[in-house]
């Protein structure tokens, strides 16, 4: 794993040029994927299936909800019911309109981050819409809302990381991604972006984000110290970690 200074020796400085900042949602603005691991677990638990709160975070985080559930097909050896995928909505929505947070800190670091930013979410748009709202950080995004629905491509696929670039006029060069998941750092790698691995040390993740090629950190605290540096400097392919 490099430091900063091995990471940043490895770039060159650039004139002053557009950026951009691609955060994911779920886990990375709102904390929404342990409501909805939740919600998966009771229903599964009507199937046959006993999950753990970190097994069912695990099998949710940053997936496509038709790739996990031919999962958990596969490993009941039988169809879900029809109802499974809306009655898993309506108990993650319900959860949300209670328990529903900004991921900590996270609401300062967009306040004042100078860099242009949007979302990019394989969530249903409305969704991310309803999230987004309920915990007050829709008004700070607008029309800078992507969903993979909208574009047809899921994580680990970098297509919707390249349509939000293109949408807002930005080389993927010059794009940095956020994301909590394992397919979301893929995809930004993939998109020749470079990906920032939001790791707190509940999730266990580090290690895996870090391999995969993202600059962990463990606080959102951390992140606009890592994107001032990274607006500096040309991106190349680098893992290092903060806290």
């Amino acid at each position: 794993m490099l430091s900063w200074d091995s990471f940043a020796s490895q770039r060159k400085e650039l004139p002053v040029a557009r950026r951009l900042v691609v955060f994911d949602c779920d886990g990375v603005l709102v904390d929404s994927e342990r409501l909805g691991a939740q919600a998966m677990r009771e229903l599964v638990a009507t199937e046959g299936l006993l999950y753990s709160p970190a097994d069912a975070l695990a099998l949710i985080r940053g997936r496509k909800v038709a790739t996990w559930v031919a999962e958990l097909e596969q490993e009941l050896g039988r169809a879900l019911p029809p109802d499974f995928v809306p009655e898993f909505r309506r108990r993650s929505a319900a959860l949300f309109a209670t328990s529903l947070r900004p991921v900590p800190h996270v609401r300062q670091v967009i306040d004042e981050l100078a860099l242009p930013f949007c979302t990019a979410s394989s969530a249903p748009r409305e969704k991310i819409v309803h999230t987004l709202g309920l915990t007050g950080l829709l008004s700070r995004f607008e029309d800078r809302i992507y969903s993979a629905y909208e574009v047809g491509s899921w994580k680990p696929d970098p297509g919707l990381f390249l349509h939000a670039a293109r949408d807002m006029d930005v080389p993927a060069g010059r794009c940095a991604v956020v994301e909590d998941s394992l397919v979301g750092v893929r995809a930004a790698v993939a998109a020749g972006m470079t990906a920032f691995g939001y790791a707190p040390p509940e999730n266990g993740t580090a290690a895996d984000l870090a391999a995969a090629g993202a600059i962990t950190f463990e606080s959102m605290t951390a992140l606009p110290a890592l994107l001032g540096k990274w607006s500096a400097l040309q991106p190349v392919s680098a893992s290092i970690s903060a806290r």
